[in-house]
């Protein structure tokens, strides 16, 4: 027997594999090492693969269990195995044996793969489901019961992938299990199926799932009939999360564009604007809006130049109370925006100076010049963010709403720093 040992010594799978007799013989007599060593070899018979299926030892049985040559068999006994990793390997395994079978080995053992998969779907621990539904998310060639009882598991791991991805669910499974009432997570995975049907997503927005019905819009290959999408404009005005997926949505309407326009935010109206499909009238419509409302902002934030400034004075010049903030550590943006919103237009001229270290002829001089790039360089100097930018733009130097640099991405500077510093430099001369 030692003769033998020393051949599958450490499981190495390039040494020699003994003869079957010799196989059979250790498989049962040899220490667990050595079992598990057999075990682990691609070209260990399946009959001996069988047998050590049920082996005392777990060790033994998880290599079993993970090995690819394991007969299918095998896995009717692994997949009642009391350990749970024993059966997660089992799931894996199977899992990639199933979709690949052709007809012969259908003909031949397809029985007993469909009875290890399902087994395994109704096992009761969740990440055995779960390695099974990931085995499976993909396949076509598995039974249409196993796929339907893993969509429908409660928990959203398992379900989540074979319900987004699976192809054996068609739209009649998938509206099945939609009018069944199931969790958001599980909705929202159908939201996200590639090229989902028309009457299933007209079933996802009848639940009035905000968070499901976002995905869909967020789908854009998903086909959504132009009624609903109108339908789901007019709702989205109080629900937020539907904004920036319906800016996105291909193929808009003219109608859904322009009611659209009425209420999102600036920067997704500025978005609707650069759309391509538009029509000239309804590009027009939504340029127009735009317009208006960064007019709007303008005229709303621009403090009422009969109050004379006097009354704005405190008794602590500007300057003064800018050095004294800043040495208390309390000169915050927030601070900053306040006091544009009052039109203390000297405190924030002071502000400006002293946090970029520039002079306050520097800011007088952009400020008279009405100049976007000129005060956007110096609130970067400051080291303000770019929407306190636009904001010193529009009040402070009184920028037109048209002509004043807006974020790139939301929230970046849209100059480089080479140009800000160039502007910096400008107005310093």
């Amino acid at each position: 027997m030692s003769r033998l040992k020393n051949r599958l010594a450490g499981g190495n799978i390039g040494e020699t594999m003994p003869n079957y007799d010799e196989a059979k013989k250790l498989a049962a007599t040899a220490s667990a090492l050595d079992r598990n060593a057999l075990a682990a070899r691609p070209d260990t018979p399946p009959e001996i693969l069988y047998f050590l299926a049920d082996d005392a030892n777990v060790a033994v049985r998880r290599t079993v269990a993970a090995n690819s040559a394991t007969p299918p068999h095998a896995g009717i006994i692994l997949a009642s195995d009391d350990d749970d990793q024993v059966r997660c390997h089992v799931a894996q395994q199977i899992g990639r044996l199933a979709p690949g079978l052709d007809k012969e080995a259908r003909d031949r053992i397809g029985a007993v793969v469909n009875q290890v998969l399902e087994k395994l779907a109704q096992d009761q621990v969740t990440r055995v489901r779960r390695m099974l539904a990931e085995e499976l998310k993909d396949a076509e060639n598995v039974p249409a019961a196993v796929i339907r009882r893993l969509a429908n598991d409660a928990d959203a791991a398992v379900a989540g992938p074979v319900l987004e991805f699976s192809p054996v669910l068609d739209d009649e499974i998938l509206l099945e299990i939609i009018q069944g009432s199931p969790e958001t997570a599980a909705i929202s995975a159908i939201s996200r199926r590639k090229l989902l049907g028309a009457a299933v997503s007209d079933a996802v927005v009848a639940t009035q799932d905000h968070q499901a019905i976002a995905a869909l819009l967020s789908n854009k290959s998903a086909q959504i009939r132009e009624e609903t999408l109108d339908q789901l404009v007019e709702q989205a005005e109080q629900v937020p999360q539907w904004h920036q997926p319906l800016v996105d949505r291909p193929a808009l309407s003219a109608r859904a564009v322009t009611r659209l326009a009425e209420f999102v935010a600036d920067k997704l109206l500025a978005e609707l604007e650069r759309r391509e499909d538009l029509d000239p009238e309804t590009a027009k419509t939504v340029s127009a809006a735009l317009k208006q409302r960064l007019r709007d902002d303008w005229l709303a934030d621009d403090p009422d130049d009969s109050v004379p400034l006097s009354e704005m004075d405190r008794d602590e010049p500007a300057d003064e109370r800018v050095r004294r903030l800043i040495a208390e550590g309390a000169l915050s943006e927030a601070e900053i925006t306040d006091a544009l919103g009052k039109g203390d237009r000297g405190f924030v001229i002071a502000a400006l100076a002293q946090l970029g270290g520039i002079s306050i002829d520097m800011v007088n001089k952009a400020v008279s010049m009405s100049s976007s790039k000129g005060i956007t360089a110096m609130a970067w100097k400051a080291g303000f963010g770019m929407r306190t930018a636009v904001q010193l733009q529009l009040r402070l130097a009184r920028v037109p709403p048209t002509k004043a640099l807006q974020a790139r991405n939301g929230t970046d500077y849209p100059l480089s720093e080479e140009e800000m510093r160039w502007q910096i430099d400008f107005f310093g001369t």
